[in-house]
């Protein structure tokens, strides 16, 4: 890592380390002893800083509370076995947080400034990583508006975050996912691709509905007539159907999904097929239904790759073929996580090295 920041370093006198179970891992709750901040005021980045982790001092009146000019990213983080510590892919995060923080009409940040704030944070809390198999340290840059002012326009000032911590995974077992007809996630002309947090509030219901009926993710649909696969709940979603890798086409309804892009690029490797077009519900059922939907899964960083066991449309449940028996998502699996944990050659250079 190049050393062109200047970091303000404050470390913590009381570390969680020796209290954390690393056995029991809720996604998501458990935090590293540090965390990065930054500040944009008077038009550029200041402040740069890795304290303590623990509460921030803020007006309740900030942009972000009532106008929701908030947006995240998520990234990964994981440990050798000759200890040392590879992010994967953190410039194509760089390139997603951007365009983001351009649909949302907020400040952009370097690549190089990006991917060296959060490798300085893991630096120092590298102890953190979990040694387990399928566990990792997750990084969630975010960003939100900080000016105290109640007016809708874009605030002036705005407050640049990273958190991380340790995590296992994501799904404890293959999906049984249901087709959104009703609820839209995003529409032509939204900010669908953007990680928006307000985007993940609007899911909640129509997930909380699905949840209540037995299932674990949705599948959103097109907003307009609700007959084209958009994406999962928690992850892109890809299907081998009749040989072919299929997936809707990132637009602005569809994030742009890092594992998304590093699936499509293994299948390229191998001569797989791959298709980025509309992917039709009918056409999914059908392949349900006469055996050549072999392989159907969520690519995401929190997911890596989840395998669904049944596709539940207008109430009819489609199971699919045993996940253990599916060589295409189980190679992609074994890939992916041989190149994150150091076991094989990156030869995409996804590994930044920290």
């Amino acid at each position: 890592m190049t050393d062109t920041l200047d970091i303000k370093i404050t470390k913590t006198q009381n570390s969680r380390l020796s209290e954390t179970d690393f056995n029991t891992l809720p996604f998501g709750k458990v935090f590293s002893d540090h965390m990065f901040s930054a500040d944009y005021i008077d038009g550029e980045w200041k402040n740069f800083e890795i304290l303590p982790y623990g509460p921030i001092s803020l007006s309740p009146a900030i942009s972000a509370l009532h106008y929701g000019q908030s947006f995240f990213e998520g990234i990964k983080a994981y440990k050798h076995a000759d200890g040392k510590v590879s992010i994967f892919r953190p410039d194509k995060n760089a390139i997603r947080f951007n365009k983001s923080a351009d649909r949302l009409c907020m400040p952009q940040l370097s690549e190089e400034l990006f991917v060296q704030t959060i490798a300085a944070l893991v630096d120092i809390d590298r102890d953190w990583i979990p040694g387990k198999a399928h566990h990792a340290l997750y990084i969630r840059p975010f960003m939100f508006a900080t000016d105290p002012f109640l007016g809708v326009t874009p605030s002036a000032t705005y407050k640049y975050m990273v958190l991380i911590g340790p995590v296992g995974p994501y799904f404890s077992k293959p999906l049984r996912v249901k087709v959104e007809t009703h609820y839209t996630r995003a529409a032509e002309g939204g900010m669908g691709y953007a990680k928006a947090a307000g985007n993940y509030g609007s899911s909640m219901l129509p997930a909380r509905k699905a949840a209540e009926e037995g299932f674990d993710q949705l599948i959103w649909t097109d907003s307009k007539e609700h007959k084209y696969i958009e994406e999962m709940g928690a992850a892109n979603a890809m299907f081998l159907l009749d040989g072919v890798l299929i997936t809707a086409e990132a637009k602005d309804t569809i994030l742009d999904g890092v594992t998304r892009d590093t699936v499509i690029a293994l299948a390229k490797d191998w001569g797989i097929p791959v298709e980025e077009r509309k992917v039709s519900v009918a056409e999914l059922i059908e392949g349900a239904k006469n055996g050549k939907l072999t392989d159907a899964f969520g690519a995401g960083t929190a997911a890596t790759i989840a395998s669904v066991a049944s596709i539940s449309y207008n109430g009819e449940e489609h199971f699919l073929s045993d996940p253990a028996t599916r060589e295409f998502s189980k190679k992609v699996l074994t890939t992916l996580d041989d190149i994150k944990y150091g076991r094989a050659e990156d030869t995409h250079g996804w590994n930044y090295m920290v």
